[in-house]
């Protein structure tokens, strides 16, 4: 389903983004992508969409090389992909249904087929009471709920949730865990971006360990749990003892590669166009 081989992404500035990552994502599986703020999280994520190019490696999804994939075949590889942003990304000038309606609208969908395909998703995770309602009327966990029916819309393969409980309550944090492991259930791949602990604590699902651009550990793979378990425990300890440093250092890296990877999705973009 998603296959990085040997992944690394170095920005213009020279700071790695990736480094030498090797992952295989299996499909109708959900992994916890987890690790620091800066860890390299989004990048994967980025890179599966193909808003950015590595450096080195290869990467196929769902079976297109997504290096080789010719320009006008980009949107065909995203409709395949649902993408839960870290920001949302919802307009404040529509309502919920007219948010989640926009893909469609983009592919060509009739409006009255549109609206009958909107009202099954906002059913299904149930904001269906809260159709006409703009995103500012909406509580944390409402807006969430949103963004995952416009990333549902057009019954991807995949779903890349990224932080996509990062500012709510653990109540509300659970209820969208527990959404995106029903949409799991019906055969959807789910990746999700977490930095959160409990959920990876407290779920029996794939775990994928990032720091510092590399990837760390993989719960795929036995002979890491043992070494795993220990890296958790010395993380732990480390946090406690340095925490100030150690966030500090983690949102510094995170800014840089922000910054970095907005440069060149703007510039890939503008060469889209031509």
């Amino acid at each position: 389903m998603i296959k990085l081989d040997k992944v690394s992404k170095k920005f213009g500035t020279g700071i790695f983004g990736l480094s030498n990552i090797t992952l295989d994502v299996d499909k109708g599986e959900f992994i916890f992508l987890v690790g620091p703020t800066g860890s390299g999280k989004t990048t994967i994520f980025r890179l599966i969409t193909r808003e950015i190019l590595p450096t080195e490696g290869a990467i196929t999804v769902s079976g297109w090389d997504v290096l080789k994939l010719p320009k006008d075949k980009i949107p065909t590889l995203r409709k395949k992909i649902g993408v839960v942003f870290q920001d949302l990304k919802l307009l404040v000038d529509r309502t919920v249904l007219e948010n989640v309606m926009l893909p469609l609208e983009v592919s060509g969908f009739k409006t009255e087929e549109a609206i009958k395909k909107v009202e099954e998703i906002l059913n299904q995770v149930g904001l269906i009471s809260h159709k006409d309602k703009f995103p500012i009327q909406l509580s944390g966990g409402e807006l969430q709920r949103a963004a995952i029916a416009r990333a549902l819309i057009l019954s991807p393969e995949i779903i890349l949730a990224d932080e996509a409980t990062g500012n709510l309550d653990m109540a509300t944090s659970w209820e969208i865990i527990n959404l995106l492991l029903d949409i799991n259930k019906k055969g959807t791949t789910v990746v999700m971006a977490t930095h959160n602990p409990d959920f990876v604590k407290n779920l029996s699902k794939r775990i994928v360990k990032m720091d510092k651009g590399k990837l760390i550990a993989d719960t795929r793979h036995h002979k890491h749990k043992k070494e795993d378990a220990g890296k958790n425990e010395a993380i732990q300890v480390k946090k406690h003892a340095e925490p100030k440093d150690e966030i500090e250092a983690s949102l510094a890296r995170s800014d840089e590669l922000k910054k970095e990877e907005v440069k060149e999705v703007r510039q890939d973009k503008k060469e889209e166009k031509k």
